[in-house]
């Protein structure tokens, strides 16, 4: 409660005065900063993103080697650590001759391209769907939940790999069917988020202002979905990266020479027993990959929930 000095408020005396503290409170950006840079596992997630990210784009730069050139002189070379490398081959080379390093440089591309816009069109489906069922209820609602129950019901890996299959693999196919078949956790969440704003105050009173109902869905109900939004996007970020790496390893994703993590793992797993870095190495960044988005989903989902968790 705010101090009032009212000793005087009878005699026309000095204006209000107010404690110290409450004049020195910290602002919603402060307390949002505060919570970011205490959140040990938001902090380590978005650094393993923010550093593949660039590795991304300044591939040509920081590639030793041009990923798809063949040199069958230098097939299967070990790691530099490894008795035979070569500092020419950090980690070394594959069945064909090509650098590793730089082909794992170039998979991260992929692999980045390939989840946030698979990420992307989930998001544009799902909460779409979730918004409209959410707010408009009755027949719409049964409508779209039968559309939710009906994708769960689908085995989604198998279902990708046959719609792959007769349409074609490439990086956009990929992209468009891993992003059709996930975006239920979008429509379930947004559903459920958008169900409980319409009954708000402020709902009733735009309605009374006249305003549309597109109007309300832009500017009341997708702002207060926005967080919800980010976190969910994160968390799909890296099912789509595991999705497109299990649909490569399959054989029907991101085929040959295109560098793909899950590609290099499939055709290192023949000689993964004499030759465990083929397998292994992309394994690791795929790992590092993923627990980076899950870490910051995890984190923002902690920042930005009310009581403002720790990790």
């Amino acid at each position: 409660m705010t101090s009032i000095d009212t000793s005087n408020a009878a005699t026309g005396g000095s204006a209000p005065q107010f404690d110290d503290d409450e004049m020195s409170a910290p602002t919603p950006r402060q307390i949002f900063r505060a919570r970011v840079l205490g959140h040990r596992g938001f902090l380590f997630g978005f650094g393993i993103i923010a550093v593949l990210v660039l590795i991304a784009i300044f591939a040509p730069l920081i590639a030793p080697h041009d990923p798809y050139a063949q040199s069958l002189s230098s097939r299967m070379l070990p790691p530099v650590w490894s008795d035979g490398g070569s500092w020419d081959y950090i980690l070394g080379s594959d069945q064909n001759g090509r650098d590793y390093l730089s082909r794992l440089i170039y998979g991260t591309r992929v692999s980045i391209t390939i989840g946030l816009g698979a990420a992307t069109v989930g998001l544009l489906i799902g909460v779409t769907l979730g918004v409209i069922a959410g707010y408009f209820g009755g027949w719409v609602d049964h409508g779209i939940s039968f559309l939710l129950t009906a994708q769960l019901a689908l085995p989604g890996l198998l279902l990708a790999m046959a719609l792959v299959f007769i349409i074609g693999p490439s990086i956009w196919v990929v992209i468009g069917i891993v992003g059709v078949l996930h975006w239920t956790y979008y429509l379930v969440v947004t559903r459920a988020a958008t169900q409980r704003i319409r009954s708000q105050e402020f709902i009733a009173a735009a309605k009374a202002s006249g305003a549309t109902s597109r109007q309300i869905i832009w500017h009341e109900i997708l702002p207060n979905l926005l967080s919800s939004i980010i976190v969910i996007f994160t968390f799909e970020l890296g099912i789509a990266i595991l999705a497109e790496s299990s649909l490569s390893f399959l054989g029907v994703g991101i085929q040959p020479p295109t560098p793909s993590w899950g590609l290099m793992i499939a055709e290192g797993k023949q000689a993964m027993f004499f030759r465990p870095w083929l397998v292994v190495l992309p394994g690791i960044c795929l790992f590092f990959l993923v627990i980076g988005a899950n870490l910051m989903g995890d984190g923002l989902r902690d920042i930005t929930s009310p009581e403002g968790r720790n990790g």
